[in-house]
């Protein structure tokens, strides 16, 4: 089902929030505000999530939204879901790509080509470039480095913590749910540090992990083109890596991989003696895992 062109709908939200904002206290304008900028994370988040965003309190959610005429929390969210429209998938995003692409081969080639262009250009930006410079220095010192990501981003966490490991820093991937993620964060210790792939959904297995992080003490270096999102917020660092995904297109994870690449490259090269050793170290045991030819 597609999407409900803007233009039909009414933002009741926003004309509330104009309307009887500017009489509200400054902790009710502060939480009214947030919901105001951040639409789409409010409607994945809880109240609490909302307070720890705001530095507020639950109950102070809930005030603020009743005095925007809402009966509470989830009457609110209604409002916007109809603002919004239906979320777009996975697999309507992937129709809406390949429908625009059909013409030739070539237009998928530069669909791809075109998006890691952009995304490459962004990542060699001096505040991108400043940004990786502070995480590197962050990981050369990490007791052990965990990877977050769900869905799409949990292959590349896996991948990445495989690297890791190669050059001799402990790494776990942080990229399933429920209990099991549970059982992955308690891997997590002082000294370690977090990388985070996330965009604008502040889902419960990224505002867990974040949490968790805070806890620690953990400094988090977050890989989003959602620089505006609740994790931006929350994080030590900011990389900005584009993705595609505009107007309804898949968005593209390599780009991401292309900047998880560069920071375990850097760390490596930063920490060469160590890489070597491990490296070597690996080579001695699989020598030993190798079939034998002796008879």
């Amino acid at each position: 089902m597609a999407a409900t062109p803007l233009k039909k709908r009414i933002d009741v939200f926003g004309e509330r929030y104009r309307a009887r904002a500017p009489a509200l206290s400054p902790r009710l304008q502060a939480v009214v505000r947030y919901i105001y900028d951040n639409r789409e994370t409010v409607l994945e988040s809880t109240a609490l999530e909302i307070a720890a965003a705001t530095e507020t309190s639950d109950a102070t959610v809930i005030r603020a939204i009743q005095a925007l005429g809402f009966a509470g929390l989830r009457d609110m969210k209604k409002t916007l879901e109809a603002w919004l429209g239906t979320a777009i998938n996975s697999e309507e995003k992937m129709i809406t790509t390949v429908s625009e692409l059909a013409c030739d081969i070539n237009s998928g080639i530069d669909f791809v080509l075109d998006g890691h262009k952009r995304a490459c250009d962004t990542l060699s930006e001096p505040g991108n470039r400043q940004a990786m410079s502070e995480a590197v220095a962050l990981l050369i010192g990490a007791r052990q480095v965990g990877l977050f990501g769900i869905n799409a981003s949990g292959i590349l966490a896996d991948y990445s913590a495989r690297l890791f490991n190669r050059i001799g820093i402990p790494a776990v991937s942080l990229n399933r749910s429920g209990v099991a993620l549970a059982e992955q964060l308690i891997s997590l210790q002082r000294g370690d540090v977090l990388i985070m792939m996330a965009q604008k959904n502040a889902h419960k297995e990224g505002t867990t992990t974040v949490r968790e992080a805070k806890r620690l003490g953990i400094p988090i270096i977050l890989l989003t083109h959602a620089t505006e999102s609740f994790f931006a917020k929350e994080a030590t660092l900011v990389i900005n890596v584009p993705r595609g995904g505009e107007n309804g297109r898949m968005p593209l994870h390599g780009t991401v991989l292309v900047c998880l690449e560069m920071l375990i490259l850097s760390v490596a090269s930063a920490t060469s003696s160590r890489t070597v050793k491990t490296m070597t170290r690996i080579q001695d045991l699989y020598r030993t895992l190798k079939p034998s030819n002796k008879k």
